[in-house]
């Protein structure tokens, strides 16, 4: 199968968040599953490299778009102080018109066309309109991935001459998004599947209260909307051969796990023994992640006989709130409000829970993440945190973790609660932590699900 990926953003190339390691690791293990693939994506002034096109994997061939007035600049979607770019839509709309006269001058004819998130929402709608009677893709079918729905590319009415497409188009069946134009909504009214980042997100974005407008139409596609699990990439992810660890190690010399949480408590100047439970959390400063809650409970936490660290950095909101809690808790809690790639996993190797009290969570990452560095998560049960992540029973010993349904601080120490008192087993929570360690989510069983999906859409062309 002739698959082209098309994503705004791809690592190495160019990240800003979770699309970029998408967007490099699932073609790779497509490639892995005996699929030839190509990748298209604009050209930032990032992409450290001289040259129109780079390869990935064996034969992956990633074709850059060259516009320097529209790419070469700082920030991918926006500037420093994350203020978008004003002109988003022509830089999209651009990308994604050139990206099919790419395919086509490479003569690459696609049997699918794996769109990701709002950038690249016009293309279904070019395939349907512009290119209709175009017998280069007259076999070629689209899927279209949403990776955070809250995220839906809308423009002013104004602007829609942009686009290239007719006005007629502008309308509650095509592309208008309360008065305004929406990209998502291209994406999801004209491809031909839609899917996203876990079975429970497919779900929740069906409903008022996580669908951002759009459940109407996804209720409407709900037979075509399918949920696939992101996978982590294990050669980054593992504490075996983990560089960025103070010492490696697995299910199978699990005692060196406390040698990272030993170093750890030293570097960071923690006041705690290495008996107490250290609990950790990486992420986003963001109302989406849980972190207005977790404010509230690091003092509680911390006076469960627990250590504390927190790694993150976003909304300056969050950044306030936790620097004067830092200065409260002192050596008690290590609160960390910087982008650092290697803390981040030493936090991993070296914590005994991880915590993750997210409001909506489309995939999530660290928990599965956790597993690996066997690190017993806490979550709050939305997404793919609902999709990974099931209560513990310290009777039957079934369960990987602690789960909380609520937005309340007290619903959340509640399950902390309960991962210390297993904490407090040293037998069973040894054991729980050696079996988290040996799941796999790895890409491929991924891919494998996206082949599945690939083929349906191939198999609805009559």
């Amino acid at each position: 199968m002739k698959i082209l990926f098309l994503s705004s953003e791809v690592v190495p190339f160019a990240k800003t968040g979770g699309l970029a390691d998408v967007a490099g690791a699932l073609p790779l293990a497509l490639e892995g599953c005996g699929h030839e693939v190509r990748i298209i994506m604009p050209k930032y002034g990032c992409v450290k490299t001289d040259e129109n096109s780079a390869l990935l994997g064996k034969d992956i061939k990633v074709r850059f778009i060259i516009n320097d007035k529209l790419y070469k600049r700082e920030g991918i979607y926006g500037d420093k102080d994350g203020v978008d770019h004003p002109d988003n839509l022509d830089r999209f709309a651009y990308y994604c018109l050139k990206a099919l006269e790419l395919t086509k001058e490479d003569g690459f004819r696609p049997d699918i066309i794996h769109c990701n998130d709002w950038q690249t929402g016009l293309v279904p709608v070019y395939l349907k309109t512009l290119y209709r009677d175009d017998p280069f893709f007259s076999g070629t079918k689209t899927v279209f991935t949403i990776h955070n729905i809250a995220y839906n590319g809308s423009f002013d009415a104004c602007q829609w001459h942009k686009t290239a497409l007719d006005r007629s188009l502008f309308n509650i069946n095509g592309l208008e998004y309360y008065g305004k134009f929406s990209l998502l909504k291209g994406g999801l009214m004209f491809s031909d599947i839609i899917t996203t980042v876990s079975p429970t997100y497919a779900k929740e974005i069906q409903t008022n209260e996580y669908g951002c407008g759009m459940e109407g139409i996804l209720q409407f596609r709900s037979s075509s909307l399918f949920g696939v699990l992101n996978g982590i990439d294990y050669d980054i992810w593992d504490p075996r051969r983990d560089i960025y660890i103070y010492r490696n190690y697995s299910s199978e010399n699990i005692e060196l796990k406390y040698d990272n949480k030993r170093m750890l408590i030293d570097e960071l100047g923690l006041d705690m023994s290495l008996d107490m439970p250290l609990i950790g959390t990486v992420g986003r400063l963001a109302y989406q992640k849980g972190y207005d809650m977790l404010a509230d409970a690091v003092a509680d936490i911390c006076g469960m006989k627990a250590g504390f660290v927190l790694l993150g950095s976003g909304e300056l909101k969050y950044h306030n709130i936790l620097s004067d809690t830092a200065k409260k808790l002192g050596e008690k809690a290590s609160i960390n409000l910087v982008f650092d790639a290697a803390l981040a996993q030493k936090i991993y190797a070296a914590c005994d829970i991880f915590l993750m009290p997210s409001r909506y969570e489309p995939c999530g990452l660290g928990q599965l993440i956790s597993f690996k560095y066997s690190t017993v998560p806490v979550v709050r049960k939305t997404g793919g945190l609902a999709d990974t992540v099931f209560e513990y029973d310290p009777d039957t010993e079934k369960g990987n973790g602690f789960v909380f349904t609520g937005c309340f601080a007290e619903q959340m120490l509640e399950a902390v609660a309960r991962a210390l008192r297993v904490y407090g087993n040293r037998q069973k929570w040894t054991r729980l932590i050696r079996k988290i360690a040996g799941y796999d989510f790895s890409w491929d069983a991924s891919a494998r699900e996206y082949v599945k999906i690939y083929q349906k859409a191939s198999d609805a062309r009559a």
